[in-house]
């Protein structure tokens, strides 16, 4: 059942058109993650989903007495107030009124929160928006809106999440650059392109394909819109009159294929640079320890970096990460042992935080007070064409940083960063606030980075797709080392913490299948060796191969009817939709055809 719709929506900031006509349709139990570039309009989205912002064009329709619960990017809390004041007011504004209190707890304490009763000028932003999270999921609601609600999560804080929005049976609007998260709560992407919103029945996966069949078909009807083009004009060039009701068609035609919007190839955050030369001597890290008040962060932690290590740093909020990274830059003094940092080294340093940014300065020159020229691969390249390639278009470039969105602050900052060409990158939670498009050039760029990798971050997708060595806190302060990835990790602590188990459980199995195949009597039997297809086996063995050659028929005629359908939107959905699904029966069969005749080769090589 429907529950709103955003209709013709458009909404414009400093001269900047952000959405453009935007008109959106959202049922009852609707899961929606909305992708796009930093700066496209996402969060304004949302927010005028939410009755936060009114749009300057267009309006949203929502049903009656539908309840919304929204978590904003950032949010304002009353100073005059206990944090446990602020979210039950938010809570029980929501006309529901039996007493939640041991809930709202329960909850900020798996969030991290250990003192409801604490006033909110002494929570970092990080706990302010766990604490804002806690509120929008504890309302009730029809519709729950969250803007990135996973910064600032661990991983644990992460999965809890997860679950409970699996089991949330109201309809779900969310932004987020987690991509395994995505994955796992969302049926239905929406992304916002260029003013524009784009609806797929997917996950974030799915996501992917889908987008790439359109961006594939939009450049197939330009090419045949081209080829129309230059015949008309041709026509056109011949001294056309407009004489008669056909020829005046073909005049409006070819002035409509004259003045059409071509479609815009994807612009890709681009960066590739040559890292300063590294000697022998890396990064030493002798028996630290660290310590505030009785409480351990790490102790005697001791490791030297090899020269192409991919490191990433995990555990719990608050337990020490961001501290061991400053303790290796040299902004933290550990309380003993000692850190070496070879001549040679030259350290890039990104934080949680963007570096103290002069809102007044110009993009361009913000960039060119760390290099007017970068070498690369290529040569050398300017700041400017290097800004153009991380998605600031000159007329970005000489506007102030006052006028980026919050995401494209943190892209500028960590283009200021490689732009140093360190030969160790240090990354302290990279995936907050960057989008997600630039989160897949920094990890190619990563790929082929010649140097040291060091991050800390809770995001499960790029661990796994950047580091091999795993290093996670423990709760007496030592780090546990795990090779792989992030889920190479949690199999691995799987094993450490129950080898006792499933010692048990291998012994128990051999003690119980011992007798079954030593032992003719009782419950087993030994099967009879097989000498030919069942009668059904036969049949189907009869028959597969023409089913195979009519499915690859039909797949051939939706081939050409995706090509002709390329500028019907609806209908291509539909009819890739359906390719997919025959697509996939041919595997099958296939599959099925293989082990059919293995079956009867072994019979004929048997006799």
């Amino acid at each position: 059942m429907n529950v709103l719709n955003v209709e013709n929506v458009s909404k414009t900031y400093l001269a900047k058109p952000v959405l453009s006509g935007i008109s959106v349709g959202i049922n009852d139990t609707d899961k929606i993650g909305v992708v796009g570039t930093n700066g496209t309009g996402k969060s304004t989205l949302l927010s005028i989903i939410a009755g936060v912002v009114e749009p300057d064009e267009g309006q949203v329709v929502i049903s009656n007495g539908l309840r919304i619960s929204y978590l904003p990017q950032n949010s304002e809390f009353d100073m005059n107030k206990t944090l446990l004041e602020n979210i039950t007011e938010k809570i029980y504004a929501g006309n529901d009124h039996w007493d939640k209190m041991g809930e709202i707890k329960a909850n900020l304490a798996k969030f991290g929160i250990s003192d409801p009763e604490c006033n909110p000028s002494i929570l970092s932003g990080g706990q302010k928006k766990r604490a804002a999270l806690v509120a929008a999921i504890m309302t009730p609601c029809d519709l729950l809106i969250l803007d990135e609600p996973t910064n600032h999560l661990d991983s644990e804080m992460i999965e809890y999440l997860e679950e409970f929005l699996q089991h949330f049976r109201g309809a779900l609007l969310m932004i987020t650059h987690d991509r395994y998260f995505l994955d796992e709560v969302t049926d239905q992407i929406l992304e916002i392109d260029k003013g524009s919103a784009y609806r797929y029945e997917a996950n974030y996966s799915g996501f992917l394909e889908l987008k790439q069949q359109r961006l594939d078909y939009e450049q197939a009807a330009e090419r045949k819109a081209q080829s129309l083009y230059r015949k008309d004009l041709a026509w056109m060039l011949r001294g056309a009159r407009a004489r008669s009701t056909k020829q005046k068609a073909h005049i409006q035609r070819f002035e409509s294929l004259r003045d059409r919007q071509c479609p815009e190839e994807e612009r890709q955050v681009e960066l590739s640079s040559l890292p300063s030369r590294m000697g022998n001597k890396t990064i030493i890290l002798d028996e630290i320890s660290k310590t505030y008040g009785e409480r351990v962060l790490f102790k005697s932690f001791s490791y030297t970096f090899n020269k192409l290590d991919r490191i990433g740093i995990i555990g719990p909020n608050g337990c020490g990460k961001s501290t061991l990274l400053k303790c290796i830059i040299g902004s933290v003094t550990p309380d003993s042992g000692s850190v070496e940092i070879g001549q040679t080294i030259k350290i890039g340093y990104f934080g949680q935080e963007n570096e103290a940014l002069d809102e007044t300065k110009r993009v361009i020159d913000y960039i060119k007070d760390t290099a007017e020229f970068i070498r690369t691969a290529e040569g050398l390249v300017s700041a400017s064409v290097m800004c153009e390639r991380f998605l600031f278009s000159p007329d970005m470039q000489y506007a102030p940083i006052s006028k980026l969105s919050g995401g494209e602050k943190r892209r500028l900052y960590l283009l200021r960063v490689l732009m140093e060409q360190p030969n160790v990158i240090i990354l302290d939670e990279p995936t907050n606030d960057l989008d997600i498009q630039t989160l897949r050039i920094l990890e190619d760029y990563l790929d082929g980075f010649a140097g040291i990798i060091i991050t800390v971050s809770h995001d499960r997708y790029f661990l796994d797709r950047v580091v091999t060595r795993i290093f996670a806190f423990e709760p007496d302060g030592s780090l546990f080392q795990s090779e792989g990835g992030y889920s190479d990790y949690v199999l691995h602590k799987k094993d450490v913490e129950t080898p006792d188990i499933k010692a048990s459980n291998a012994k128990t199995s051999t003690s119980q299948s011992q007798p079954e195949e030593t032992s003719t009597k009782g419950k087993y039997r030994a099967p009879r060796e097989k000498t030919k297809l069942s009668y059904n086996e036969q049949k189907e063995y009869d028959n597969i191969e023409s089913e195979i050659e009519k499915l690859e028929e039909r797949s051939a005629e939706l081939v050409t009817a995706i090509t002709e359908a390329a500028t019907n939107y609806p209908k291509l959905i539909a009819l890739t939709k359906e390719k997919e699904e025959v697509d996939a029966e041919i595997e099958q069969k296939m599959d099925r055809y293989v082990e059919l005749q293995e079956m009867v080769d072994s019979f004929t090589n048997g006799k």
